[in-house]
């Protein structure tokens, strides 16, 4: 997956794997869903979507936790979290929720 990513110059902000039953599961996070669609379904690769939505961070103790609580107060369930960045930079938080809408009205 990541070399048909590759080859259709789609950069790959996120990735993730597990194996969750007889096949591995792979989440990936592109900076263009459109071309990261196309491009998959091109290789006859079986994926689902997912919205996101995409919180920045200082990377520092207790930031994840601050969003977990706005979160909660505000009655948005956070499914998946997938963090996207490296050591002493900006990070983003990506969060699938049960409500994307509010979440990014909360959150970005």
């Amino acid at each position: 997956m990541t070399e048909v990513l590759a080859q259709s110059a789609i950069n790959i902000r996120g990735l993730a794997t597990d194996k969750m039953g007889p096949r591995p599961t792979v989440k990936v996070i592109t900076d263009d869903e459109y071309s990261t669609r196309k491009a998959l379904s091109r290789a006859s690769f079986d994926f689902e979507e997912t919205e996101v939505v995409l919180v920045d961070l200082i990377d520092r103790p207790g930031e994840i936790a601050k969003v977990a609580r706005r979160a909660a107060k505000a009655g948005v369930n956070i499914n998946s979290v997938f963090v996207i960045g490296k050591k002493d930079t900006p990070a983003a938080l990506a969060l699938g929720t049960d409500d994307p809408k509010k979440a990014k009205r909360l959150l970005e």
